[in-house]
């Protein structure tokens, strides 16, 4: 049960890493000014749930948007402030769709776009264990 259970844990992180991005928004003066970040924090009786975090050094109003493959709204949300952090858990009846996150900024009129699929991994190595 303890391999199971670390290979799981195993697993999460490396979805966790694979979905986790920092994106800045193109800006001359300051390109640290504000960051945009879209990370797996884990599950919820069987639902992933996601963290988003904005972070800017001005307040800004976000527009957060997100819709499946076919173009069905799943949420639309505003955000205002100077470091802001949503999660969103998902429900497991989406299936294998494709997701897509649009985060938009209304100082600059920047939008990023996050794309959540479904990535299955498996590990095969040798596990040993006691036989008492």
């Amino acid at each position: 049960m303890k391999n199971v259970t670390k290979n799981l844990s195993i697993l999460a992180l490396l979805f966790a890493f694979t979905l986790a991005t920092t994106t800045t928004f193109a800006n001359n003066e300051n390109p640290a000014a504000s960051t945009i970040e879209l990370k797996f924090i884990g599950k919820h009786e069987n639902q992933p749930i996601f963290e988003l975090n904005l972070s800017n050094k001005d307040a800004d109003e976000f527009s957060i948007v997100i819709r499946d493959e076919y173009g069905s709204l799943l949420y639309s949300g505003k955000a205002k402030g100077t470091n802001v952090t949503r999660k969103f858990m998902l429900n497991e009846e989406i299936g294998d769709t494709n997701l897509y996150v649009e985060v938009k900024s209304k100082k600059n009129s920047k939008v990023e776009t996050y794309k959540i699929s479904k990535s299955y991994s498996y590990k095969d190595e040798p596990v040993i264990t006691s036989a008492k």
